[in-house]
C-alpha cells in the first residue's frame, strides 16, 4: 500500500468513527486501564472518591483497575450511587466529604471529585488543605476566582493534581502537539472548535417554566448538601441528578462541559493560557430572561495575542444549533466533527475528534504523506499509560501529573470567560488576565468572584 493510500485510509477511518458518536471518544488508545498494575501492599494508595453516581464512578473504576485502593466512597446521592457502593463493599461509606475527611483522614492519600460543576472547588480545596492528592473532574471550577485560588492551594499545599480531561495522556494529543511543534502546519493563525452533543440537556429553555413546580426532595437525597455553595433554590427533577449541566446555577452548558476536551490539544500545543477578548454571540436567547439557562445556539470567538515562535490565534467555539462551518479547500468527501475541532495554519489543518485530539489528521492528504510513518516528527513528549495512571505514578514518584491544575485550571479559566460574556451577547469584553478583571465592562466583573451562600467559603 503506498503512503497515499494510507494516508487516505486513515483519513476516512477518522470520517467512520466521527460518525459513530461521541461516546466514541470515551475510548481512546493511551487513555484505558492496562490492568492492575504489580504494586505491593505498601505501594498501593488509598483513594477515597466523592460524587460517584456517573462520571466520578468511572473515575473510581479507573483507579481501582490500576491496583490502587479504594478506601472510602462519598455521594449525597445514596440512590443513584448505590451500584458504585455495591461493587466497593469494603469501602466506607459517606454522605458528607467533610465528615469523611474528619473520620479517616489520617488513611486517604487522595480524593477523586466527580460530584457537579458547582462543588468541585469548595470540595477540592477541603482536601488539599488537609494534604490530600486529588483528581477533579473537568471543569475544574465554576468561577474564575474558584480556579485562581485551586491553582494557588495546589502550589502550597505541593499536593499532585490532574482535571479529569482523560484525553491530555493520550498518544493523540501527543501528535498534534508534535506536528505544530514541528511546522507541519507553519503558522497557525485559526482554531474554529465545538460541541453539538446532547442539545436537549446543554438547553434547558423548554424546561425553564416548570422549574419552580413543587417537588418533595427523594428520600436519600441530601439535597442542601447537594446545592453547596449555589444560592438555594427548591429541589427540582430537572437538574438533579443529570440534567444541572443544562442550568447556570450548577453547570457550564456544552462550553463549560467540553472544552477541556476539545481545546485542550491547541491549548498545549500552542501555549495559548489567556484570552485578551472574548465576544459571545448567541441565537433565541435573552439573558435578563432566560439567564438560568443557556441559548439552543451559541458562538465564542477567543482572541489570544502572540507569544515567542507565533503570531496571534483566533479560538472560535460552536455549540448547540452552531456547527463547525466548512472551511475553503477541505476536503469534499469529509464531514468537518461535530465535536472536534480544526486547527487551521498556512500550509494546511489539522482535523480531530474530542477527547485529546481523536481521530486527528493533517489536510490535505499531501500533507498527511510528508508527515506521517516514516517522515513523522519525532517524539518529544513522553507517552503514558492513562490519565489516572498518571496521577497515581505522579503521587508515587514526586512529579506533577501532565493536565495539573497549573495547566488544568488556564485551561478551564477559557470556558469560564465564555460564560461570562454569554450574559453580554454581542459585546468584545477585554480581559486583563494579572488584574483578573475585565476592563471595559464593570458589570462583567461581578461574575468573576460571585458570592457563595451563606455558611460556605472557599
Amino acid at each position: 500500500m503506498n503512503q497515499h493510500k494510507f494516508s487516505t485510509l486513515n483519513r476516512r477511518q477518522f470520517l467512520y468513527g466521527a460518525g459513530a458518536g461521541v461516546a466514541l471518544f470515551n475510548i481512546l488508545p493511551g487513555t484505558l486501564v492496562r490492568g492492575a498494575e504489580s504494586l505491593s501492599p505498601n505501594e498501593k494508595l488509598n483513594v477515597a472518591g466523592i460524587g460517584i453516581g456517573s462520571r466520578g464512578g468511572a473515575d473510581v473504576d479507573e483507579v481501582a483497575g490500576l491496583g490502587e485502593n479504594i478506601v472510602a466512597l462519598c455521594d449525597v446521592d445514596e440512590r443513584y450511587a448505590a451500584k458504585e457502593f455495591a461493587k466497593y463493599p469494603n469501602a466506607r461509606r459517606f454522605t458528607d466529604y467533610r465528615v469523611m475527611l474528619d473520620k479517616m483522614g489520617k488513611e486517604i492519600d487522595g480524593v477523586v471529585i466527580g460530584t457537579p460543576d458547582h462543588t468541585h472547588a469548595v470540595i477540592a480545596m477541603e482536601a488539599m488543605q488537609r494534604g490530600k492528592h486529588v483528581y477533579c473532574e473537568k471543569p475544574l471550577a465554576h468561577s474564575v476566582h474558584e480556579v485562581r485560588a485551586l491553582m494557588a492551594a495546589a502550589d502550597k499545599y505541593k499536593v499532585v493534581t490532574q482535571l479529569g480531561n482523560q484525553g491530555h495522556s493520550s498518544d493523540t494529543i501527543r501528535r498534534v502537539c508534535e506536528w505544530v511543534w514541528a511546522g507541519a502546519l507553519g503558522q497557525v493563525h485559526t482554531v474554529h472548535a465545538g460541541c453539538d452533543a446532547f442539545k436537549e440537556v446543554y438547553c434547558q429553555i423548554p424546561n425553564l417554566a416548570k422549574l419552580d413546580q413543587p417537588h418533595e426532595v427523594p428520600k436519600g437525597l441530601d439535597y442542601d448538601l447537594w446545592i453547596g455553595p449555589a444560592a438555594f433554590r427548591p429541589y427540582s427533577p430537572l437538574c438533579v441528578p443529570w440534567n444541572w449541566r443544562g442550568w447556570m446555577p450548577f453547570g457550564g452548558g456544552a462550553i463549560g462541559d467540553w472544552i477541556c476536551h476539545v481545546v485542550d490539544p491547541t491549548f498545549w500545543a500552542l501555549d495559548l493560557d489567556a484570552p485578551t477578548t472574548i465576544q459571545a454571540e448567541v441565537t433565541d436567547y435573552d439573558p435578563a430572561k432566560q439567564g438560568l439557562c443557556y441559548p439552543p445556539a451559541a458562538k465564542f470567538t477567543f482572541e489570544f495575542p502572540a507569544k515567542p515562535g507565533r503570531g496571534p490565534v483566533k479560538l472560535i467555539w460552536y455549540d448547540g444549533n452552531n456547527s463547525i462551518p466548512k472551511p475553503k479547500d477541505f476536503p469534499a468527501d469529509e464531514k468537518v466533527p461535530g465535536t472536534g475541532a480544526i486547527i487551521m495554519g498556512e500550509k494546511g489543518m489539522i482535523v480531530h475528534g474530542s477527547h485529546g485530539g481523536g481521530g486527528c489528521h493533517l489536510v490535505p492528504d499531501s500533507l498527511m504523506e510528508q508527515h506521517s510513518g516514516k517522515n513523522a516528527p519525532a517524539q518529544k513528549l513522553a507517552r503514558v499509560k492513562g490519565h489516572a495512571w498518571d496521577w497515581a505514578d505522579a503521587i508515587r514518584n514526586g512529579r506533577k501529573a501532565g493536565s495539573n491544575f497549573g495547566y488544568g485550571g488556564p485551561l478551564t479559566q477559557v470556558a469560564l470567560l465564555g460564560l461570562i460574556a454569554l450574559r453580554f451577547p454581542g459585546q468584545t469584553l477585554k480581559w486583563d488576565d494579572q488584574a483578573m478583571r475585565f476592563t471595559n465592562n464593570d458589570a462583567a466583573n461581578a461574575y468573576v468572584n460571585p458570592a457563595y451562600r451563606a455558611g460556605w467559603k472557599l
